[in-house]
């Protein structure tokens, strides 16, 4: 049941940041086929990138912000290129680039503002005591990298902008082997159109704002988190016997322990969130002969 919110048509154009990567090129997608008109910044070029240029491009970025409606900010520098990258570039990327282009945006009339943040950011919160972590918003996120730390300052950049604004923190959604990718499907991975879908959602009900996790569909219940993480396999052959047949049937292990389940229950609340590619998606989808 909706909560918050109420449905508005589409306002007109939209700038994506990191519109060639793999997020960002997917909430582009979605945006254009719900009739918005798309400008896309990145510094890899792609089909929906129209600016390429870094986002610390002073003047390329006030270019693409330029006469826009919303802006979706998914460029970061991301958990892979921890250790590579220095912990100042980090910084420079993900937050202080953020802090311009929030207040670019401000300043020149763009909002609502969609930022794309990651359930990394609970980093050490994740981290089970006798029983799976159920993961909400209530949480609290105890960072552990100089990533989680910058993905949660740029979070707080734009709650505090002044402008709409709505985080979305993302599950797991990068290509996986598939049965990692099943495993992680049923408690804490979301498929990146569902992630697509909920973008827009957030966008089009007018008056949503704050912070939503985005994952799932997942099998499992609160009251499930002290099972899960001593016999998960008996849990999941009561919510989903045919998930647990599926997997079976593919000679993939079912998980005997988990350690977490995110829950976006308040993004189906708050903007009508319903993710539909989750485990049995992909099980129907290895079915029909699906291997990526």
């Amino acid at each position: 049941m909706l909560t918050q919110g109420r449905k508005t048509a589409p306002a007109g154009a939209v700038v994506v940041t990191g519109s060639s990567g793999r997020v960002g090129s997917a909430l582009a997608a979605a945006f254009d086929a719900a009739g918005w008109t798309v400008r896309g910044l990145d510094r890899m070029p792609g089909r929906w990138t129209s600016t390429v240029a870094d986002l610390r491009d002073d003047r390329a970025r006030r270019a693409a912000l330029r006469s826009a409606d919303v802006l979706i900010h998914a460029a970061a520098l991301h958990a892979p290129h921890v250790g590579r990258l220095s912990d100042a570039e980090f910084r420079a990327v993900n937050v202080d680039a953020t802090a311009a282009l929030v207040e670019d945006a401000a300043r020149l009339g763009v909002g609502p503002i969609l930022y794309i943040s990651s359930t990394s950011v609970y980093g050490h919160a994740l981290v089970p005591a006798g029983q799976a972590v159920w993961v909400d918003e209530r949480l609290t996120p105890l960072p552990r990298d100089i990533y989680d730390e910058t993905k949660l300052a740029a979070e707080d950049l734009v709650a505090s902008c002044g402008v709409p604004a709505v985080t979305l923190r993302i599950a797991r959604c990068f290509p996986e082997p598939l049965p990692v990718r099943a495993r992680h499907l049923l408690h804490r991975a979301v498929d990146v159109t569902d992630v697509a879908a909920a973008g827009v959602l957030a966008v089009t009900y007018s008056a949503v704002t704050g912070t939503f996790n985005v994952s799932g569909p997942h099998p499992f219940r609160r009251e499930d988190c002290r099972a899960l993480h001593r016999d998960a396999a008996a849990v999941l052959a009561e919510r989903a016997p045919d998930v647990v047949e599926g997997f079976r049937d593919r000679g993939w292990a079912v998980p005997g322990r988990l350690d977490r389940v995110y829950d976006s229950t308040a993004a189906a609340n708050a903007f009508g969130y319903s993710p539909v590619r989750g485990i049995r998606h992909l099980l129907r989808s290895a079915a029909d002969g699906w291997t990526a």
